[in-house]
Formats: C-alpha cells, sequence, structure tokens
C-alpha cells in the first residue's frame, strides 16, 4: 500500500542540522527513509547527528550560511553545485538555520540587523534561488522554512530577529506562483518556544518569577522539537502536495489567547 507520508526515495537538504530543531528533523526525515543532507558549520557536532540517523547515504557539509549571500563569488551556486555533484538532485530542502540576538533598540546596530538577516532569511533565500535551477531540484519538491511566532507577535528585544522571520514569511507568498511552475511547494513554519538545549540553558537562567511568565503563555506547555520536525515530515511528503504559500504556527496554542 502506497505511503503519502513515507520519504523513501527524497533526498533532502537540512541547513542548521547540527542542533535544535534541524538536528530533530534530520534524524526524523532519515526515519521515514529519505537520504539526508545536513549542513552546519560544527563539524564535530554534524558527525554526532550523522551517527544517530538511521540509513544509509547520507552526507554532510561544513559551511557558514552567511558566505552564501556574497553573490560576487557565485559562492550558492558553486555549493549546491558540489551538493548535487556528490548526492543527485534534491527533492527537499528545509531551512533550520538560525540565529537570535535580543537587544533592546537603542543597543541594536545596522550591523546586528544585517548579520541576523544574512543567516537567518537571506542565505534560505539564495538556496531557493538554487533550487530553481532544473540541475539542483527535482519538480515536485518541497520547501520548508523554519520561521517564528515572533513573525506575527510582538515580543521586547526580538526587533531584528522578527524582521527576519516575518521576512521569510512574507517572501514565500511572493514565491509561490514562480515555484508552482514546477509543482515546487513552499511552506513556513513558525514555532513558539521550543525545549532545545539552548532554550534550555537560557530557562535555567531565568528567575522563578521569570520563568513562569515565559512559559505561562502556552496552554500546551512548551514544545518538544519532534513537534516541528513531524510538521516539516508532513510538508516535505506528497502528502501534502496541494499545501503551499503557508505559515502553519506550532504553538502550544500561544497565538490563539
Amino acid at each position: 500500500m502506497n505511503n503519502p507520508f513515507s520519504l523513501s526515495g527524497k533526498t533532502i537538504l537540512v541547513t542548521g542540522a547540527s542542533s535544535g530543531i534541524g538536528h530533530q528533523c534530520a534524524i526524523d526525515c532519515a526515519a521515514m527513509g529519505a537520504r539526508m543532507v545536513l549542513v552546519a558549520r560544527n563539524e564535530e557536532r554534524l558527525q554526532a547527528v550523522l551517527q544517530q540517523m538511521p540509513g544509509e547515504g547520507h552526507r554532510y557539509y561544513v559551511q557558514d550560511l552567511e558566505a552564501l549571500v556574497d553573490n560576487s563569488q557565485d559562492t550558492g551556486k558553486q555549493f549546491m553545485s558540489q551538493i548535487v555533484k556528490d548526492n543527485g538532485k534534491l527533492d527537499g530542502f528545509v531551512h533550520a538555520a538560525g540565529m537570535e540576538k535580543t537587544l533592546p533598540l537603542k543597543l541594536l546596530k545596522p550591523q546586528d540587523y544585517r548579520h541576523i538577516l544574512n543567516v537567518n532569511a537571506l542565505s534560505a533565500f539564495e538556496l531557493i534561488r538554487q533550487c530553481c535551477n532544473k540541475s539542483f531540484f527535482n519538480d515536485e519538491g518541497h520547501i520548508v522554512l523554519i520561521a517564528s511566532i515572533t513573525a506575527v507577535i510582538g515580543r521586547s528585544g526580538t526587533a531584528a530577529y522578527a524582521a527576519s522571520k516575518g521576512a521569510m514569511v512574507s517572501a514565500v507568498r511572493s514565491m509561490v506562483p514562480e515555484l508552482a511552475r514546477k509543482k515546487i511547494t513552499i511552506n513556513c513554519i513558525s514555532p513558539g518556544t521550543i525545549l532545545t538545549p539552548l532554550m534550555q540553558n537560557f530557562l535555567s537562567t531565568l528567575s522563578e518569577e521569570d520563568y513562569a511568565k515565559r512559559i505561562g503563555g502556552f496552554p500546551l506547555g512548551l514544545g518538544e522539537t519532534t513537534d516541528v520536525s513531524n510538521a516539516c515530515v508532513y510538508l516535505l511528503s506528497d502528502a501534502a502536495r496541494w499545501i503551499t504559500g503557508q505559515n502553519i504556527i506550532i504553538d502550544g496554542g500561544y497565538t490563539a489567547l
């Protein structure tokens, strides 16, 4: 019996695969049968993820994503060319790489906005541009960008981060018509607070009062990385062939209040 949720036979690229949501996406996509291409800056962590993954034929690449934004060297095309040469054309792309800087407006400088936008949004847009190349990305493929609920809510100190995530959500809508010509879907997932190792470390530094405030807005409690990776698996599968241009919010009810 055909399983539309299976990723068997698909080759999927995941950025930010060395930790957090990207790490979990890599493992869960592999468990669903995909051959994975992992990208991050930390080789030691990438090797550790590779050892946890089921299946065979997975590869990793150490890459600073901000370097892909420098098109004077056409770095994005060179990077994607190498990946496709080693692994064949891609069927899916998940952009889970990201960075956050929490600062009040008066302390945010233009270079802070620039750095965060480069890593969180512009590097994703450059890889999507390369996915438009038929030599790199198969028709009827799937693209998923990990955004954030800060794209749709207000939270003090996150202006640069929220701007980068909001850019992703807005851009995806405009990308739909062009990608649809090749039957490629593109969607965002906007998580609330997810218990990644970095978030757990952050929460451990909060006072009891601040901790209660941070988790108090989530009716279902804080999220796990699998809550996001499961949605990624779905959006990468043939079961989601008619879903595109959406921003799927996964936040335990936070934005419903």
